[in-house]
Formats: C-alpha cells, structure tokens, sequence
C-alpha cells in the first residue's frame, strides 16, 4: 500500500485515568479527527489522524482505552511512538497482551482467543470463515452449554444423595439423570466424529505428490505455487528430500510436498532414504497424486518398468489408500494419431492394471487437463473437509479434542457407577464438567495462554 496506508495504534490504561481536559474534548466511542502532537511539546505536531476514547468496561480489554489512526509511513509511526514512550507508564503491548488483558477480565474464553490467533494468522478464505465462527464463541456456546448441563446433572445427584431417604424427592431423578447423561455422551461422540474437519483445515490439507523418476513431479510443484520451489533436472533422483510449499486453492489452504521418485531399488544410499521418505509422507497425506508418465504408461505394453512399478505391493497399497488420484503428465508428447482416442486408452490402461482412482490427463507444459486438476482438488476439499456452513462447529484444536475425551471416559465412568456407589458417581460428573472446563480456559490454562499469546501479533 505504500506511503497510503493507515496505522491503527490502541493504548490501554488500566491505572491511570485520563485527564479532566481529555476526557472533556473526546466523546467516549466517537471518531475525532484532528492534530496529533507530542504531549511534551504541543507546537510539534506529529501527524493528522482519527482518535477514539473507549472507558472501560465497553472496551476490546475491558479496561480504559484509547485509539489512533495515523498514517502508516516509516517516519510518522516511529515519530509517535517515541512520543508515546515519554508518557510515564506507557510502554509498548507483549505479544498478545490486549486479548490476554480481555480474557483476564472476562471479555471472551479460551477458545475465543484461539478464534481471534486464527484469524489473525488465516490464509484462505476458508480459514477465515472457520476463525470468524470461532472468534463468535460458536464453540464456547457449545461447549458451555454443556458444562451447565452437567453442572444440573450434578446438582440432582447431590440432591439425590442427601436426600434419597425422605420423601421430598422423586424416585426417577437417578434415572433421569442417566438419560440426560446418555444425551451428553451421544452429543459430544458426534462433536469427536468429524474427521478431523477443523484441525485439517485450520492447518492446511496436506496433498503429497508421488510416483516414479522424471514423471514431472517438481514440475508441477512449480506450477501450483506459481514459482520456483522445487529444481527440475532431466537427471533421476533430483529430488530427494521432501520439498514443501503452501497454496491457496479455491479458498482451501492446501500443503503440497514433492517428493522422492519412486523406483524398485537404488545403490545411492540417500536416494534410498528419500524414497522411504516419500512413502511416509504419501501415507501420511490428507490427499495424494500418483503421478506417471503418460508416454510409458499408454505407449508401452504392461510389463513395461512403470507399469511394472505399479504392480508392487508397496505402490499398490498407497494407490488403495483413500483421496489418491492418478495424473498422467506429459499429455503433449503424445502423437496426434493417440489424441482422439486418448480417454479410451486411459480408461483401458486403468483397467488392465486394476487402477481404480481417478486418473488425469495433463501436460505441466500446456497446461493441458489444468483446469480439470484444479477444480476437482477444490471440490473434492470442499466436499470431505469444508465445514464452514456445518450446523455445528467442528474441532480446530487437538487440546479440544483431548479434554473432551477425558469428559466422555468420566460420563462413561458414571453410566458405569451403581446407584449404590452414587458418591462415586458424582466424583465422575464433577471432573467431566472441569474437563470441559479446561476447554474454555477457567482450570489449569496457564501454559496454555502462553504458547497461545505466542502466535499474537504484538499489541493485539
């Protein structure tokens, strides 16, 4: 943006009061504009921006406030920072230190900040939309929801303890509360049973392209990230550590790796490794392309080396693994007799191999079958892990994931708990409401903030 863009700089004061002229000149959550100037020289004028005044506790942190929007020159900034640093007491915000300032003063939960971290550091348009829903406490809602239930299902069976033996209790409520429990356990396994919707996509699909020497691998790394990430040589073996670069497709963070050529045996010791490599990294990708040279797979017969690569055990079990495609590069050195028939042939190839995945036909050249390439990994992303219009929030956190598993073996523990061994029971409900707890940020969270507010910008 250049010398266009705007500053916006926050000032929180959580001692001090303004003084009696300030607070007299600027209407509380109204935009002034006016002169800047240094508050030791008032003849110094700094720049000309907007002000606002927030008291708390009607503020992001809830405590007093105040905003300026100045021009974003080098030269401007560094003026008005120095001056702020004059004022006593003033000093530059930590990492993180406003939104951990509104958490500490309950103007959002745990999960909230996680929501704000994302947004701050989304890429895609996906990832904001997942951040945006999180950021409204769509996750906190739910979770609390929760916890309040529990916290009712607590409070009966107290009741039920010291009160069982009278008659000023009916004699359903243990019963009730195992229903209610019942619900609980059904809802939270449906919340875990996403296919790690969220997490994927807050962190990017991995996509792992794989297959045999000089199929084009780099190449197509190349052409996805729009520039040169990966060296492209005609010499086998090129690549032989895993080469990584992350995109942007259809609004869908992608993490794409290139990696070693596959081939039966190598008497390079590091070729050998890179291989290995590659098979773990395909095994453990969200999504794979199989790539193959489309000039030895359709113009050689089926004991050709790469069809015969194809037959291997451990080729053939990444080909069966789900989310794996087949592209056929070198679509443009193909002879014009082998064009009008060219789909007949792939089909046929897939067929004689017993290759059912869905096979491509592309040229990183011409750029032939791209658009088919393009459309169908944004699809297929969209249709297995999108989830920002799902009714319900998906998980985006593994420490979510693991607190709400400690819940269900308590929830578990006390459908498992006689009604004899109530007391016990009760101790079961109690640590599942604190492991829920744990989630939104009231019980042992502490570390917690810490790697979080760590991933904040400074200030905000």
């Amino acid at each position: 943006m250049g010398h266009d863009k705007i500053l916006d700089l926050m000032i929180n004061q959580s001692s001090a009061k303004p003084t009696g002229s300030c607070k007299r000149k600027i209407r509380p959550r109204y935009a002034h504009v006016g002169k800047i100037v240094h508050p030791q020289d008032e003849s110094n004028v700094l720049d000309t921006g907007v002000s606002l005044w927030f008291p708390g506790p009607k503020s992001y942190t809830g405590e007093d406030m105040a905003e300026f929007h100045v021009h974003g020159g080098v030269a401007v900034v560094s003026s008005i920072m120095k001056a702020l640093g004059t004022i006593p007491n003033v000093r530059m915000a930590e990492a993180g230190e406003f939104s951990r300032r509104a958490f500490d003063n309950d103007k959002m939960d745990l999960t909230t900040l996680e929501g704000v971290a994302d947004l701050i550091n989304a890429e895609t348009e996906a990832q904001r939309k997942l951040a945006v829903r999180q950021a409204h406490g769509e996750l906190y809602e739910m979770y609390e929801a929760w916890r309040k239930r529990i916290v009712g299902l607590m409070a009966k069976i107290e009741a039920f303890i010291d009160f069982s033996e009278d008659e000023n209790i009916e004699d359903d409520v243990y019963s009730d509360v195992c229903l209610d429990s019942d619900w609980l356990i059904n809802e939270i396994k449906l919340h875990l049973d996403d296919k790690r919707q969220g997490e994927i996509m807050r962190n990017g699909v991995s996509l792992s392209i794989v297959g045999p020497p000089n199929s084009g691998k780099s190449t197509l790394l190349n052409r996805l990230a729009q520039r040169q990430v990966a060296i492209v040589s005609p010499i086998a073996g090129t690549t032989r550590d895993i080469v990584e670069t992350t995109l942007d497709i259809g609004g869908y963070p992608l993490v794409v790796r290139d990696t070693a050529g596959l081939r039966s045996s190598s008497a390079d010791v590091i070729e050998t490794e890179g291989i290995r490599r590659a098979v773990e990294s395909a095994k453990g990708a969200d999504i794979r392309l199989f790539m193959l040279d489309a000039r030895k797979v359709l113009a050689s017969r089926i004991g050709s080396a790469t069809n015969t690569l194809l037959q291997k055990a451990e080729w053939r079990e990444i080909l069966a693994l789900p989310h794996t495609f087949v592209v056929l590069n070198m679509a443009d050195a193909l002879s014009v007799d082998d064009s009008p028939d060219m789909t007949t042939k792939v089909k046929a190839w897939a067929h004689d191999l017993g290759v059912a995945n869905q096979t491509i036909l592309l040229s990183c050249v011409t750029m032939y079958g791209w658009d088919c390439l393009m459309q169908l990994l944004a699809e297929h992303i969209q249709k297995s892990w999108g989830s920002s219009s799902a009714q319900h929030m998906p998980l985006t956190k593994l420490r979510h994931r693991q607190h709400l598993k400690n819940c269900l073996e308590h929830l578990d523990a006390f459908r498992f708990t006689d009604e004899e061994m109530v007391v016990l029971g009760a101790e079961e409900l109690r640590k599942a409401s604190k492991a829920l707890g744990r989630i939104t940020g009231r019980v042992d969270i502490e570390d917690v903030l810490d790697a979080l507010f760590s991933e904040f910008c400074i200030g905000k």
